[in-house]
């Protein structure tokens, strides 16, 4: 029977092409390790981990299968990898924007985290430290069992996250941070030579990033400048007088301020009064809406968001009066019934 099947095979190639056959490709079956990928945006700087994920299969993993004090690809297959869209700091240390293979060295206290300029290793059995971009040391913790290794990215804010591998009963953190500001402002600049440069919108709006973030000032007052002379109004006058009060002028900023108060249209009003009212500015808000009414006596709105600030300050009196004035003066079925609904709670 060999000899048949090894003779029937031989008829088959022998009738193959000789390149044929040496280009049949390799049956593809499931990993023992799958390949996996987790990934965050953490500001503006996209993160991401890719790594394949072996099974603890009741093996001995830390001091065995993974032997302590020995570089490790800290995966399975190929060596794990770390990208970073922009520049970052891993435990207090600064690394460049890029892609970077990740090995660790565990110990029974300490582990090393190295990250090497070559991402595309088959494990660490070609690992060179004198080809590390960074190495720096974390301590593992104790964790619930998991079967298979991950990584996640846990506890994210807008500057910072922890990388964790997780397997077997450790937890491996790693600390990132983001100098957010400064990466947004680099996009800002960027952003600014494309379409967002020709709309007074896309000035102002980088110009009150820096401000908000007390970054950047001088030349986000260019910024805003750039948006007052292509459209004076309310909001950018109001940046513009914002970075001047920051940059210690404040006489100039409240010049500006007033003259945006003489340009805002009845919705700039209503929303500069909302802003007043959330960072509960009470007294301010309602002046700022009780401006509003005056001067748009006919918007049944103004009479509803003066309403609103007065609740939010606990004069139910007042705020049912306007509340009722803004019910007689609206059309509209849906704003009668929400409104009808706030005066029955107020009244309960």
């Amino acid at each position: 029977m060999r000899t048949f099947i090894r003779t029937a095979w031989s008829f088959v190639t022998g009738f193959l092409p000789l390149a044929l056959c040496a280009q049949v490709p390799p049956i593809v079956l499931p990993q023992a390790s799958p390949e996996a990928s987790v990934e965050q945006t953490v500001g503006l700087t996209q993160m991401a981990i890719h790594y394949h994920r072996p099974a603890v299969a009741k093996r001995k993993i830390w001091g065995g299968l993974v032997p302590y004090g020995e570089i490790w690809r800290a995966g399975a297959n190929e060596n794990t990898t770390i990208t970073f869209s922009s520049p970052v700091s891993i435990e207090g240390q600064k690394l460049a924007a890029g892609t970077y293979g990740l090995h660790m060295i565990p110990t029974e206290k300490q582990w090393t985290v190295a990250f090497s300029n070559v991402s595309v290793a088959w494990g660490s059995f070609s690992y060179d430290p004198k080809e590390d971009a960074l190495r720096v040391a974390v301590d593992p913790e104790k964790a619930p069992f998991e079967e298979r290794l991950s990584y996640r990215f846990e506890d994210p804010t807008d500057k910072s996250v922890r990388a964790v591998l997780r397997w077997e009963e450790v937890a491996v953190p790693i600390r990132i941070t983001v100098d957010t500001p400064a990466v947004v402002v680099e996009s800002l600049r960027a952003q600014l030579r494309g379409l967002p440069r020709f709309s007074w919108q896309g000035w102002n709006a980088a110009a009150n990033y820096c401000l908000q973030n007390g970054v950047n000032l001088d030349e986000a007052s260019t910024w805003a400048d750039r948006s007052v002379s292509m459209n004076q109004n309310f909001t950018n006058l109001r940046t513009k007088a914002g970075l001047l009060e920051a940059k210690g002028d404040t006489k100039d900023a409240a010049d500006l301020r007033a003259k945006a108060l003489q340009v805002a249209t009845e919705t700039d009003m209503n929303l500069y009064g909302y802003q007043l009212l959330g960072e509960k500015k009470y007294d301010d808000a309602i002046a700022v809406f009780q401006k509003n009414v005056k001067n748009y006596p006919k918007s049944w709105n103004t009479y509803d968001s003066l309403g609103e600030a007065y609740l939010a300050k606990g004069d139910k009196k007042q705020a049912a009066d306007l509340y009722g004035k803004a019910m007689a003066m609206t059309t509209d079925d849906a704003q009668k019934k929400r409104i009808s609904d706030i005066l029955a709670r107020i009244k309960a």
